[in-house]
């Protein structure tokens, strides 16, 4: 596992700085080579674009939506000092989306007790190919052992759909702690959070 010098300093955490570039890499025996950059948005939105547009990506909430209208939207997250969003590759080809966000600076702050150190991500895989084992936990984990390697995060939070199930046994599985329901415009979410030591825990009883 890899991990570049942070270029914006102590002062904010290193996946929260673009100007860092690639800076995350990891093989996973048996799996495969895993890293993470920085959206781009010329290079990367046609293709996250057909990504949010087709059916497994419903509780992405950008289906029917223009490529003008995605890459507005991502350039405004980049433009967002507390949020930044990446993409993931395995073996070099682009598998999945990642936005990062600081919880007590986001929106969600207002709906629980945020606290200095609380940070959050949104997943979207690639569409779905030929099935490789464990594909997605590897790629969970990664995120997670990207965000845990930063000191300042104390501890991650998540706030998926409701009706989603598939990613409530991620999350469980991971080590989140599930809370109460909280209503955002958009969606019912539930609400979830995993500290270093749950998740550490979580991946030794697996």
């Amino acid at each position: 596992m890899q991990q570049q010098r942070n270029k914006c300093g102590d002062h904010i955490p290193a996946f929260l700085c673009p100007e860092n570039g690639t800076f995350f890499d990891k093989i996973i025996p048996a799996a495969g080579h895993f890293h993470l950059r920085p959206l781009q948005l010329e290079k990367d939105i046609p293709l996250i674009h057909e990504w949010v547009n087709k059916a497994y990506a419903v509780y992405w909430q950008l289906q029917n939506s223009t490529i003008e209208k995605v890459t507005a939207m991502y350039a405004d997250l980049i433009k967002t000092p507390h949020i930044q969003p990446f993409m993931g590759f395995y073996n070099d080809q682009p598998a999945f989306l990642v936005e990062f966000y600081d919880a007590e600076k986001d929106r969600i702050g207002k709906y629980y007790d945020a606290q200095p150190g609380d940070y959050g991500f949104h997943i979207l895989m690639s569409p779905p190919a030929a099935p490789i084992k464990n594909f997605t936990w590897n790629v969970f984990t990664i995120i997670m052992d990207f965000l845990f390697n930063d000191a300042s995060v104390k501890r991650l939070i998540v706030e998926p759909d409701a009706r989603n199930e598939k990613i409530h046994l991620l999350n469980k599985r991971a080590g989140f702690e599930y809370q109460h329901f909280i209503t955002l415009p958009e969606k019912t979410a539930h609400l979830a959070f995993c500290s270093r030591e749950s998740y550490k825990t979580a991946l030794e009883n697996i």
